[in-house]
């Protein structure tokens, strides 16, 4: 399976904001409690207050520390600016010196308990195989299950590509596991059978398997005979044993 199984789109979005959060998730992830408060009020100015507050809800929303900070929708910052009773304004301010953000950034990280993805990675890729072995997933929905499993445990994303290839990697280890336990069980004579309904017979535009897989869906006497006929069809092949 391809790294690119994400689209442009797709990738564009990770660990950023799509527009301006829901009020449900401005309430659930920028809402400033006492512990929150605590860490904040420690910063000296209130573009320093303003800033950490947040870099401090962003990471909790996206999963990652974002770039820019500038880059936040400005509705995002007027919501917490307003509960610390700051101008949204001195964001400005604190965009201007990335050394304060990098040591914002690292304390967030130790005090809030966020790890960094190497030491997480091994314990995802069980996660990814266990997923792709039990649910037969694509790649998409492993890997959005995936960024909620690292937000949930409070492991910062790693680059998009990183993601992607574990979990490409991961699946198709999981889907050839499947594959193999397939396999085993057939005989020779059972794979050779199975083989021939590939086979588009000479004037038809299907394989047997075609016809056979097709289900029927019209609702009526002769759709019945038509579908039972198909069972047996099915069951006259002789896979229910070797």
């Amino acid at each position: 399976m391809p790294v690119e199984f994400l689209t442009d789109e797709q990738a564009g979005a990770y660990g950023r904001f799509s527009g301006l959060p829901s009020r449900m998730h401005l309430e659930r992830f920028f809402f400033l409690d006492d512990e929150d408060r605590g860490l904040i009020c420690r910063r000296r100015g209130d573009h320093n207050r303003l800033g950490f507050a947040v870099q401090l809800t962003t990471v909790r929303f996206v999963g990652t520390f974002v770039a820019d900070p500038g880059d936040v929708p400005g509705g995002v910052v007027e919501y917490l600016a307003e509960q610390l009773g700051v101008a949204a304004a001195s964001m400005a301010t604190y965009t201007q010196r990335e050394k304060t953000r990098l040591e914002h950034q690292w304390e967030i990280a130790r005090k809030v308990g966020y790890r960094d993805f190497a030491d997480a990675e091994a314990e995802l890729a069980v996660w990814v195989d266990d997923r792709a072995w039990t649910t037969g997933e694509g790649p998409i929905a492993v890997f959005h299950g995936a960024v909620g499993w690292l937000r949930e445990r409070q492991v910062l994303l790693p680059a998009v590509t990183t993601l992607a290839r574990l979990v490409a990697r991961e699946r198709d280890a999981a889907t050839l596991r499947v594959w193999s336990e397939l396999a085993q069980p057939v005989s020779g004579g059972q794979a050779r059978l199975l083989r021939g309904l590939l086979v588009v017979p000479e004037g038809s535009r299907r394989s047997e398997l075609d016809r056979m897989r097709k289900a029927e869906t019209v609702t009526s006497g002769a759709g019945m005979v038509r579908a039972l006929r198909r069972v047996s069809d099915v069951a006259g092949l002789g896979l229910n044993g070797r």
